[in-house]
């Protein structure tokens, strides 16, 4: 007969000792499994008379399941054991300081507008602003546009549902001219301002998008003429893009709202991808511009015949993609993170004369 008591006793000190869940498992099918020490002894009783399966079946039983819990616990034990060194092993130390991450950034349309507003508010020029959605004679009769003027068409400009009480369609303003027409409507001159904002045009390829960006300038004076113009100009371009000077050209262009009007190029070079100010043989068209016509200074309640003026336009996204190598316009207005850390500028650091736009 074997002695229950020390295969109990070897049974609990084995598994006392055993130091991995494996060998915990060991032990287990060394006792309980289909062929174990403790299974055999219970599949014994089968041969015991009836006696004897009453005094040792307490005892077989007993014994499984005290052998039974000690596995279980120490199965338990193992595991929390290897559990903390898990955690150990693999822990964060919460108390050190996060990787910097930027939370935002400045968008490269937003910085160019800004630098070109310190530039222009350095030369004395104000800041105008007006709305977007505009009637007829502020955005097109106004600016001495004609009846039949194409900017007048259905597939160049934004059109609203015509007003149910006069008829009158309202247009998304294809440029921040009415800016100008309205600050001439409300101020005595002189006048120097210069109007930034959104304007729309059914437009969309690499370099055009139907919403983009504008700053138009307006001088009203006696005595102003196209080099009070050019100077302004040439010492924008290059204070903008930050040189000591700049080799442009004005060629004669036709804008209904300005006579005589110029286009403003300027030479560089644009090989490798870079645009390279003052080099090569390459001219870039980079603004229009012209003298204030007659006519608009008459609609807008200003004798031509006592003040006379120049005004230029020029697009914002343009010049950023110029400026800071910006391939294609429409990932300007898609929104996507990614682009924005990178092609983005700090909060911080607010472009002024001083310290430097860019």
């Amino acid at each position: 007969m074997t002695d229950l008591a020390q295969l109990e006793l070897d049974l609990i000190n084995a598994i006392g000792g055993a130091a991995t869940v494996a060998a915990v498992e060991d032990l287990r099918v060394a006792a309980l499994g289909k062929s174990g020490t403790i299974s055999g002894l219970l599949k014994g009783m089968g041969a015991m008379s009836p006696d004897e399966r009453r005094e040792q079946g307490p005892r077989l039983n007993g014994l499984r399941d005290r052998v039974q819990a000690a596995l279980v616990a120490r199965k338990a034990e193992l595991e929390a054991a290897e559990l903390d060194a898990r955690l150990l092993a693999e822990h964060v130390d919460l108390t050190l300081s996060a990787r910097p991450r930027r939370k935002g950034s400045v968008h490269p349309t937003m910085q160019v507008m800004d630098e070109m507003i310190a530039v222009f508010a350095g030369m004395g020029f104000a800041v105008a602003e007006g709305p977007d959605i505009e009637d007829d004679f502020h955005n097109f009769t106004a600016l001495n546009f004609p009846p039949k003027h194409p900017a007048r068409e259905m597939h160049d400009t934004f059109f609203l549902k015509p007003d149910p009480g006069t008829g009158e369609r309202k247009v998304l303003r294809t440029h921040t001219s009415p800016v100008q027409v309205r600050t001439m409507m409300s101020q005595t001159p002189p006048i120097r301002i210069i109007a930034p904002g959104r304007t729309f045009r059914k437009d969309s390829d690499a370099t055009h998008t139907p919403m983009f960006h504008q700053i138009e300038g307006l001088v009203i004076d006696r005595d102003i003429h196209m080099g009070h113009l050019k100077t302004t100009l040439t010492n924008f371009i290059a204070r903008f893009f930050e040189v000591d000077d700049v080799d442009a050209r004005f060629r004669p262009h036709h804008f209904p709202f300005t006579e005589p009007s110029a286009e403003m190029d300027i030479r560089c070079d644009r090989s490798g991808g870079q645009l390279k100010l003052n080099e090569g043989t390459d001219w870039l068209e980079i603004l229009g511009c012209g003298m204030v016509h007659p006519n608009v200074l008459r609609n807008c309640g200003i004798d031509p015949d006592e003040y006379q003026g120049f005004a230029f336009g020029m697009g914002v996204d343009r010049l950023a993609m110029l400026k800071y190598g910006v391939s294609d316009l429409r990932p300007m207005f898609e929104a996507d993170t990614r682009w924005l850390a990178h092609y983005g500028f700090s909060a911080f650091a607010a472009p002024n004369a001083a310290s430097g736009l860019s």
